[in-house]
């Protein structure tokens, strides 16, 4: 509730009280009437008798010289003067406020006003309940405390009172029912690492080690028995830097025959595997068979004639025979290519000799598939064009690419029964190893923003 909703106008009776002769001073004009006019044209340096000065009702007079002016003139009372404060700090007390008028030849009336206020309500203390028992000791063994606690209701404060001196709990020290408590255990430092469990980390799960420690640090008490340390005295951990176990390699699935080369006469369809399912890794064997397999199609009927030379197939893997694969070491093997003699009729003469050979084609080579080499960062290629090639931010980019370092086997080899050296090739595509470039370790890739593109062209333009 707002204060002025609590101050209840309580009015006195207006008492006249004869005054005594009162010096102010005298002014001849009085511009307005009531507390705030002006007085002018003042009459002599100083104060005067009020009734003096109030012989002429049109005169104006002040109490001091920089007060409000008040007129002589009969019955006109002065504003009320502000409420007084109210004459208590809390609770109910009374407020009063006066005024004055000043009658024309002689005397001051006064008139008060009184009225009752209301502020919040005094504080008033409370006491305090007796004591409530004390509770129970904090522990079973050992020392501990015990509590106990009372209110500040007896009777409750009033009005943010509060409730004297004292404290509403205290504590004591208490003894449990047994006077030593059981320690619990708590585990020692782990113990080193013991041996790893394998050599190689392979499809299956990775090969562990393991540690224990001992529950003594401390250890549980005997008397009265403290509880064992939680968890487990042992663990078990993957052995980290473990080298991949070797894998054998496997031939994956045939591929789809060849279609028929020729139009007439007999040709050949071709179907291969690689071996790739999975292809071998980390040192381990490369898979037995071939990897081609040929058979006879046609008769397509007689052929018009002109002898031919095919196209050349591809190489097939580099292979040792009897070995298979021979993969990242310096061990040459060999690569075969054929084609057909296309066109020729039944009977008909055979396609013409040709230096490069006639169906067989044979090379010696080094098999680096899939094999980790050290490698180079290359220099950048150049930049492309910008995509998309309209419309809204294209970029360029360029690249650079971790390419190998083959190893310095001998370029060349002699065969058996010739004295012409023949060049040695690698084939396959091996694994290069650069130092990270940009964080990247294989292709680093820089992308640039094409700057003041054309607009796109309007779909109806050539």
């Amino acid at each position: 509730m707002a204060l002025a909703g609590l101050l209840v106008p309580l009015l006195c009776t207006a008492v006249v009280v004869p005054a005594a002769p009162t010096p102010v001073w005298c002014f001849a004009r009085l511009e307005e009437e009531g507390g705030g006019g002006a007085c002018t044209e003042q009459l002599g340096d100083e104060p005067v008798p009020l009734d003096d000065c109030c012989l002429n009702p049109a005169y104006g007079y002040k109490l001091r010289p920089h007060s409000h002016c008040h007129t002589c003139r009969q019955g006109a009372w002065g504003p009320w003067a502000p409420w007084s404060s109210c004459s208590v700090t809390c609770g109910e007390g009374t407020q009063r406020r006066g005024r004055s008028r000043s009658p024309g030849g002689g005397g001051d009336r006064r008139e008060w006003e009184l009225r009752v206020c209301h502020l919040p309500c005094c504080p008033e203390p409370g006491g305090w309940s007796p004591w409530a028992p004390w509770a129970g000791c904090s522990v079973s063994c050992g020392e501990g405390t015990e509590g106990r606690s009372r209110n500040c209701a007896d009777p409750a404060p009033r009005c943010g009172g509060g409730c004297g001196p004292g404290v509403a709990q205290e504590t004591r020290k208490c003894q449990g029912k047994t006077p030593t408590c059981p320690v619990g255990g708590a585990w020692g430092s782990w113990g080193p690492w013991g041996a790893c469990a394998g050599t190689c980390r392979g499809a299956g799960p990775t090969p562990g080690r393991s540690r224990s420690r001992r529950c003594d640090s401390p250890p549980p008490s005997v008397e009265p028995p403290g509880p064992a340390c939680p968890g487990a005295e042992t663990e078990t951990a993957p052995c980290p830097g473990l080298r991949p176990c070797p894998e054998d390699g496997a031939w994956g699935a045939w591929s789809a025959a060849s279609p028929c080369p020729v139009t007439c006469g007999l040709g050949v369809v071709t179907w291969r595997r690689a071996c790739d399912h999975p292809p071998p890794r980390y040192g381990g064997r490369g898979c037995h068979g071939n990897s081609s397999r040929r058979a006879v199609c046609g008769p397509h009927g007689p052929c018009p004639g002109v002898e031919h030379w095919g196209p050349w197939g591809t190489w097939t893997s580099c292979e040792r025979r009897l070995w298979g694969p021979v993969s990242c070491e310096p061990a040459v093997g060999q690569q075969r290519r054929t084609r057909e003699c296309v066109g020729r009729r039944p009977g008909g003469p055979p396609c013409p000799t040709e230096p490069g050979g006639g169906t067989i084609q044979l090379r010696p080579c080094y098999n680096v598939k899939n094999c980790l080499l050290p490698g180079n960062w290359s220099d950048w290629s150049p930049w492309g064009l910008c995509t998309p090639p309209c419309g809204a931010s294209p970029t360029r980019s360029r690249t650079r690419e971790c390419q190998p370092i083959y190893p310095a086997y001998p370029p060349t080899m002699t065969p058996v029964g010739s004295s012409v050296p023949i060049n040695v090739t690698f084939w396959g595509v091996a694994r290069p190893r650069c130092a990270p470039l940009e964080g990247q370790l294989l292709r680093l890739v820089e992308t640039r923003p094409c700057l003041h593109v054309l607009p796109c062209p309007h779909p109806d333009e050539d």
